[in-house]
């Protein structure tokens, strides 16, 4: 699928700013009374959707393994004062 009118720098974009250009062909799919030319329009969003799938995975991920590090900080200091 061609990433036909999506932005070069899309795979740098974050998820605010992919969520905003998807809004956008969402807003104009709404408008547009003829099926026909919304085709592409229609892969263009699925293929934004995709990407924000997986930037979220990647984001949460990062997220889990940060929250899960300060955790471990958080059980050797206070496992060091007990001693």
């Amino acid at each position: 699928m061609k990433d036909k009118n999506l932005p070069n720098n899309i795979n740098f974009m974050t998820l605010n700013e992919l969520t905003d250009i998807a809004n956008n062909i969402i807003e104009n799919l709404e408008n547009e009374k003829n099926l026909e030319n919304s085709v592409e329009e229609y892969k263009k969003l699925i293929k934004l959707n995709i990407l924000i799938e997986k930037k979220f995975q990647n984001t949460s991920k990062k997220i889990s393994i940060g929250a899960k590090e300060k955790i471990n900080q958080v059980l050797k200091k206070r496992n060091a004062k007990k001693t």
